[in-house]
């Protein structure tokens, strides 16, 4: 069964009528057509007994088309009203529009409101966002192999950051040199902003690359990945630029304990707060717990960061296709920070790893 045949059953099954695609990223998922539109409208309509259909900016009808997507693809000029003609569009294949799916995760209010002002009678019971992400957590062997394409890509995104490394660098000017060199080989697209941290900088999980210079002795995070065929790689890997003190080294020895020792422990029948716990226990033991601060990991596949999240409380039983990140962290503020990070894909007896830069302390020679 196709994507869309899963989505048009569970259409179905929920006893609605239609259901309209609006994100963007969920758009690509089902028609193979990966585009930003802006402000502009983009949405994938299918019915419960009609053909579905694709309505985008005029302007990339053919880019549409182009990418695969066989149903009819209709489009709009800027000056025209997009919702007053999908609604044309709606009334011509069906008379069935009352119950509507919705991906009310992410769809706006703004468009939901034009949808009624078209629709004053219909009514929205059905969620397709837990659907889609249902859908998505379990990768074909062909998505998987884009990923590991992806990671390809991460990996040498780490060999040309750590050879960017040279005293009174900035962490900013790192990530030019990265992204640079991706695109020398025509790599043009990051899965996220590249992350190049040093020393107590390192110590923000959340914070970014700056005007910053990287300095002997400090560790350095690197967090970064592409957007390979709309499939996203994400890793990190903590060096040593110089020479580091015992407790620079002690935390990263530990992060990296419990990463490797977590990514070993991947297998069908593990639930994912037991795998965050099998992380944490370590860097608790190592009486480092209060400085780890997120979950373990999130899911990844057409987004950076999808379902499931990998953390305690979450019962879901971990089974083969699903793909996420194990990557455990260690923040010191006004000190340093390390995160250790693979995204895997369960296998039937354990998972294999989309990433394989060495995860070995690697020290960056002064010059």
């Amino acid at each position: 069964m196709t994507k869309l045949e899963s989505l048009q059953q569970w259409i179905q099954e929920q006893q609605l009528d239609l259901v309209y695609i609006s994100d963007p990223g969920s758009v690509a998922y089902f028609t193979n057509f990966i585009s930003d539109p802006h402000e502009r409208i983009l949405g994938l309509f299918v019915f419960a007994d009609a053909a579905p259909f694709l309505f985008a900016p005029e302007l990339e009808v053919n880019s549409a088309k182009k990418a695969g997507w066989d149903g009819d693809v209709y489009g709009y000029l800027d000056h025209e009203k997009p919702f007053a003609l999908i609604a044309e569009h709606i009334k011509a294949r069906t008379s069935h529009f009352k119950n509507w799916g919705l991906e009310k995760d992410s769809l706006s209010v703004q468009h939901y409101d034009a949808v009624r002002q078209e629709f004053p009678n219909a009514e929205f019971p059905g969620n397709v966002s837990r659907f889609v992400e249902h859908l998505k957590l379990f990768k074909t062997p062909e998505e998987i192999k884009i990923m590991e394409e992806a990671g390809e890509e991460a990996d040498l995104a780490f060999s040309i950051g750590f050879n960017a490394i040279q005293a009174g660098r900035t962490e900013e000017e790192v990530v030019a040199e990265i992204e640079y060199g991706l695109m020398k080989q025509g790599i043009m697209k990051m899965s996220f902003d590249t992350i190049v941290q040093a020393g107590a900088n390192a110590a923000n999980p959340h914070g970014g690359p700056e005007k910053n210079p990287i300095n002997p002795g400090e560790l350095v995070l690197f967090d970064l990945g592409t957007d390979h065929l709309g499939y996203m790689s994400d890793a990190s890997r903590t060096i040593a630029f110089g020479k580091l003190s015992d407790k620079q080294r002690e935390i990263y020895d530990v992060c990296l304990e419990a990463q490797l020792t977590a990514q070993d422990a991947v297998k069908p029948g593990l639930t994912a707060a037991e795998l965050d716990k099998i992380a944490r226990d370590i860097i608790d033991k190592a009486g480092y717990g209060k400085y780890f601060i997120h979950r373990l990991g999130h899911g990844i596949g057409t987004s950076t960061h999808e379902f499931p999240s990998i953390m305690a409380g979450n019962d879901l039983v971990l089974q083969p296709g699903m793909c996420f990140s194990i990557e455990p962290g260690i923040y010191i503020p006004g000190f340093a920070g390390v995160r250790i990070e693979d995204c895997v894909h369960v296998t039937e007896n354990g998972s294999e790893a989309f990433t394989h830069t060495s995860k070995e302390l690697n020290h960056i020679p002064v010059h």
